[in-house]
């Protein structure tokens, strides 16, 4: 049987969630109840049992080398029915937020479905149910947890495949030579103007906080006509912009730097399960809305221009031939407690296009889906955009340290509604 070890990335981000948690939470509505709950259960089990990704723990018992999946059968306890009071729409995003508080533990299972089986006020299709996938950011990134998913509830066709083939660590130095050899090729053509400038650092501001007490989801649903021309992750980019500097400057914060870190999928093959980077976007909340949507469409195409230069594949290379001993050692180098008083943004905003609504649960209709990136110790206010079928669902992931009271919070999800009401 061939040992299908963890991509150094992969490992990295599992050994990094035992000081920063990192499980995602994939939320889908459907349109209704199904017909009967434990059949459309039973079904979910059958299809979980039947992809490999579902089948898998991980296995970190050699300090030597990188960890391993291990096989896992499905068990009983990886669905789970909760009854919500008050049974609503939000009453179902407090209990979601509540579940943040219980990571998985991957060396036992490396994904949980949370099931509400009946839930009203739900946005745009009034009384109905909700599914939520926790799964470990290791054995998936957004895009990869998405098509996970998707195969859950029904969708036909391959989860991507992870072409990850074995690194020997005596291709250390050899890749070591080569990423320093594209950094300064990169530091030529910057300085050349032929490829753009890093993002600089921006001022921490309020958002940038520790978070401290509640956590608190909300979500602000939209079609995907109210983006007009722009793409939707530009249009939310922009929105949140207005919003969020407004909320800042009354608590008192210059935003006039306000910028947004987003994770931008690498192009190439596949080579882990997170196959993306972070890119800092600047937000230019003081331009009027339509340059304010241009500068920003502008700055995401700076982003990645930079990122297919040569130097970031070879990076990445580097990266995947470093010993586990090595790459555990620093990790752990890693302090939740040091402050920083530059940072990459000041929020984080992830943006995934879940594909066509063409989900069910039980026989039930897939009527929006949502998702919450979650906090760490230099973030206390994320957003999540998901697109499925026409619906967009703009969401907010904030701890009460950072956001203010509950009428702050309801104040800033009012602007930020008002604001993608009025997207150019």
């Amino acid at each position: 049987m061939t040992v299908r070890r963890l991509a150094a990335v992969d490992a990295q981000t599992y050994w990094m969630s035992a000081s920063v948690p990192s499980d995602q939470f994939l939320l889908y509505a459907f349109g209704g109840q199904p017909d009967s709950l434990e059949g459309a259960l039973d079904m979910v089990r059958d299809r979980a049992r039947a992809c490999a990704d579902f089948r898998v723990r991980v296995d970190d018992t050699d300090f030597w080398t990188y960890p391993v999946w291990a096989q896992r059968e499905v068990t009983a306890d990886q669905i789970v029915v909760h009854d919500v009071d008050p049974p609503t729409w939000q009453g179902c995003l407090t209990a979601v937020a509540g579940l943040t508080d219980e990571p998985l533990d991957a060396r036992d299972i490396t994904w949980r479905l949370h099931v509400f089986p009946k839930v009203d006020e739900i946005p745009g299709a009034g009384s109905g149910s909700v599914a939520v996938l926790q799964i470990c950011h290791a054995l998936a990134d957004g895009v990869l947890a998405s098509a996970l998913a998707a195969h859950l509830f029904g969708r036909n066709g391959a989860v991507p495949a992870v072409a990850a083939a074995p690194v020997r660590a005596a291709a250390l130095p050899w890749r070591a030579f080569a990423a320093g050899r594209a950094h300064r090729r990169l530091v030529r053509d910057t300085d050349a103007g032929l490829v753009p400038p890093q993002a600089l650092p921006r001022p921490a501001l309020r958002t940038n906080t520790l978070p401290a007490g509640p956590r608190h989801l909300r979500t602000v649903v939209c079609s995907r006509e109210q983006f007009g021309a722009t793409t939707v992750t530009v249009g939310a980019l922009a929105a949140l912009s207005a919003a969020l500097a407004g909320h800042l400057r009354a608590l008192g914060d210059d935003a006039a730097r306000l910028g947004a870190e987003v994770p931008m999928a690498r192009t190439g093959p596949r080579q882990a399960r997170n196959h993306f980077g972070n890119v800092g976007v600047e937000l230019y909340p003081d331009l009027a809305a339509p340059e304010r949507s241009a500068a920003i469409a502008a700055d995401l195409h700076r982003r990645r221009r930079r990122a297919v230069h040569p130097a970031m594949l070879a990076e990445a290379a580097a990266l995947a031939a470093l010993p586990a001993p090595l790459l555990l050692w620093g990790v752990a180098q890693f302090d939740p407690g040091v402050r920083s008083a530059a940072v990459t943004g000041n929020t984080v905003v992830s943006s995934v296009n879940r594909g066509p609504a063409d989900l069910r649960f039980g026989g039930a209709p897939v009527v929006l889906t949502a998702g919450f990136p979650s906090l760490s110790p230099m973030m206390g206010l994320t957003h999540g955009v998901h697109g499925i079928g026409g619906a967009v669902a703009v969401s907010v992931h904030a701890a009460a340290s950072v956001i203010g009271d509950l009428d702050a919070l309801e104040a800033y999800v009012e602007r930020l509604a008002w604001e993608l009401r009025s997207a150019p």
